[in-house]
């Protein structure tokens, strides 16, 4: 498995989770934080993985072409 493909794996299993985070957990509560917004961080940085393993899957064919 290259980085690229783990950096996609990752990131789009971090991505779904963070949006049944967001979609789901409306109603729960926690003391210290909530669920929602635990979501959203984990969109964010599903994203982020994304991009990247995106950029290392692009970088890798360009640099072998």
């Amino acid at each position: 498995m290259t980085k690229a493909l783990k950096h996609l794996l990752e990131g789009s299993v971090t991505l779904v989770v963070g949006l049944a985070l967001w979609l789901f957990t409306g109603d729960v509560e926690l003391p210290v934080v909530t669920l929602t917004k635990i979501g959203v961080v984990m969109m964010c940085w599903g994203g982020a993985q994304l991009l990247f393993g995106s950029y290392l899957g692009l970088a890798g064919q360009r640099s072998k072409s």
